[in-house]
């Protein structure tokens, strides 16, 4: 699938934000430089009540080619913008090969995107990541994605009012301004769904999804945690399936996909993962995980304080207090859609989360123009709660 070039008109390039002047964007090239990398959210969202902070270990290990398997078929630029020599900005800029060879096209996304309230500050970022990609040969930038699809994707554009789930996006409405004074637009939407557990879904849809069941011969059982390796590889052939001809998709290596599994595996309920088999033969799967966001939120980024685990304590305290889940994942083998299967997953979803003692939990995300599964999730009983943006311009 090649993407075309969006280029914005010629009225429309006379309004786009230049680049300040007195804003100096370098190559982050050492450690100490990515650790401010790091930590420049935290600066930035200081005062902001639904900022959740990640992580700072975690964050490191997430950039480090030593320990995140994507690295190995991607190229990855980490800028810094500063002014007067205070930081005031930060981007990524990426080259997945494994994308472009999928897509057949030449496209660069941009990611880990924080700025000041500044348009002539966005605009240095955003020359940086172009410049970077116009060097390597790209056409066309996509994002914010940090650093795939496959990992937190989009820009918050509506649903403020709350902090977000385990490993979605968070951002200041004033980000969308400030990507689209530079030229960008709007390449797809992303939704997040609310729904309450305790609620049971409505009659007529139990009844649509037990009748699917019982006909199509189809039973949901939980994940088996003790051959955990085994059940990964059985999910991980209806992922690359379900998934591949969905917009911006690009199929995880086997190295990523363990690695994803293996850091949800502290996350994983084994009564929330569930897998929908067919005369044994596994054809959906859907994967809910306890908000771990709720107790992150309490930890400020550190698991130990003056060489002391107290970050480590309130994080296993707080864990066991997490009142919402979120529906990552649901995919459903091809051959199998449009027969059903979301309903049933979901519905069985909905009853063991309100069994483990939950109170309810998002969906997300899913595309704006998966028609059936957004009318399905809605069905269900729940909200359409978030939108996320994905953003595209030409390099040139």
């Amino acid at each position: 699938m090649t993407r075309p070039v969006v280029v914005p008109n010629i009225t429309e390039f006379a309004q786009l934000a230049k680049p300040a002047r007195d804003v100096e964007v370098t190559l982050v090239s050492s450690g100490i430089e990515k650790d401010r990398f790091v930590r420049l959210p935290f600066e930035l969202y200081q005062d902001d009540p639904f900022w959740v902070p990640p992580l700072i270990m975690e964050r490191h290990e997430f950039l480090d080619p030593a320990h995140n398997p994507f690295f190995r078929h991607a190229e990855v630029a980490l800028f810094l913008a500063r002014r007067d020599g205070k930081l005031v900005g930060r981007i990524a800029a990426i080259e997945d090969r494994n994308y472009n060879a999928f897509h057949s096209c030449k496209v660069a996304y941009f990611g880990l995107f924080e700025c000041i309230d500044d348009p002539g500050v966005a605009a240095a970022l955003v020359a940086a990541a172009r410049n970077w990609g116009r060097w390597r040969g790209l056409q066309q930038l996509i994002g914010p994605m940090s650093l795939s699809t496959n990992q937190e994707c989009g820009l918050l554009v509506d649903g403020f009012d709350s902090s977000p789930c385990v490993m979605m996006a968070y951002n200041p409405p004033y980000y969308a301004e400030l990507l689209e004074s530079c030229g960008f637009r709007k390449a797809k939407d992303l939704f997040a769904f609310e729904r309450s557990a305790k609620v049971p879904a409505p009659e007529r849809f139990i009844r649509v999804a037990d009748k699917i069941r019982a006909h199509e011969g189809i039973t949901v059982r939980p994940l088996d945690v003790a051959n955990f390796e085994a059940e990964v590889a059985r999910i991980k052939t209806v992922y690359n399936s379900a998934w591949e001809k969905n917009w911006g998709f690009v199929p995880m290596t086997d190295a990523e996909f363990d690695k994803l599994a293996k850091d949800l595996k502290q996350l994983v309920v084994p009564e929330l993962a569930l897998i929908a088999e067919a005369h044994g033969e596994p054809i959906a799967f859907s994967l809910t995980v306890p908000d771990i966001n709720q107790a992150l939120k309490k930890v400020g980024g550190r698991l130990t304080t003056f060489g002391l685990p107290v970050g480590l304590a309130k994080l296993m305290w707080f864990q066991k207090r997490i009142t919402k889940v979120r529906l990552m994942a649901l995919g459903i083998k091809e051959g199998w859609r449009r027969r059903g299967l979301d309903a049933v997953l979901i519905v069985e979803t909905i009853r063991r989360a309100d069994q483990a003692g939950y109170e309810g939990g998002e969906v997300s995300w899913t595309l704006e123009d998966n028609t059936l599964i957004n009318r399905a999730i809605e069905a269900s009983g729940a909200r359409r709660s978030k939108v996320y943006r994905l953003y595209e311009m030409p390099v040139e």
